[in-house]
């Protein structure tokens, strides 16, 4: 297979539900907060927001605080559900034992505070913190052009410099509203030192 996929770092970032935006934003009933686009993703439509807020977990006995990770971007447009994805050195950093779950998949996962720090608001979820399992975003055209379809479990060759990694696991995510690439998250993309602009392949 001679077709290459970009291979993308996701950074942690928080997708929320319009309501909950703008509870955390302290909108009076009846005005939404419209998130400003500051840029714009390989995804159609999906951009990261110039609004952050914080994650706070539970407090660290040792040191009788919450553990936090200040400054989280959110990504648009808004979404049906809250989901917050974080790689597997930010839970640990939290205090949480967040699950590795595909999006969107977040019934039972780990429970995670979000809080404006200009205002003070703080959203308490039951769940909605995942670690982002690894895939390949598709269209139909793509997927039949690699041989596989939506669901499939494929091997990746990332050829990351000095660190050459096969990544395994990976899930294929197929759909016109997508553009290929592979998203890892910034443990694998440290492990497997994908900088820059780097392509990966799926091997069999």
């Amino acid at each position: 297979m001679s077709k290459k996929i970009l291979v993308e770092t996701s950074a942690r970032h928080i997708h929320l539900t319009q309501e909950s935006l703008d509870y955390l934003m302290g909108m009076e009933e009846g005005e939404h907060f419209v998130l400003e686009e500051r840029k714009a993703l390989s995804q159609p439509g999906q951009y990261v927001t110039n609004t952050r807020l914080d994650l706070v977990g539970p407090v660290n006995p040792k040191t009788g605080k919450e553990r936090k990770i200040a400054g989280v971007s959110i990504l648009g447009p808004v979404r049906k559900g809250d989901q917050i994805e974080v790689s597997a050195t930010d839970a640990r950093t939290l205090g949480v034992k967040a699950p590795v779950r595909e999006s969107g998949d977040t019934a039972g996962s780990a429970p995670i505070s979000i809080v404006n720090p200009l205002n003070g608001r703080r959203l308490d979820l039951k769940e909605g913190l995942i670690v982002a399992k690894r895939h390949i975003h598709m269209t139909p055209e793509d997927a039949e052009e690699f041989g596989v379809r939506n669901g499939d479990i494929v091997k990746v060759l990332v050829p990351g410099e000095g660190r050459r990694t096969i990544f395994d696991d990976v899930v294929v995510r197929v759909s016109e509203k997508f553009a290929l690439a592979m998203h890892i998250d910034t443990d694998e993309s440290n492990a497997s030192n994908a900088v820059g602009e780097i392509y990966g392949e799926i091997v069999r």
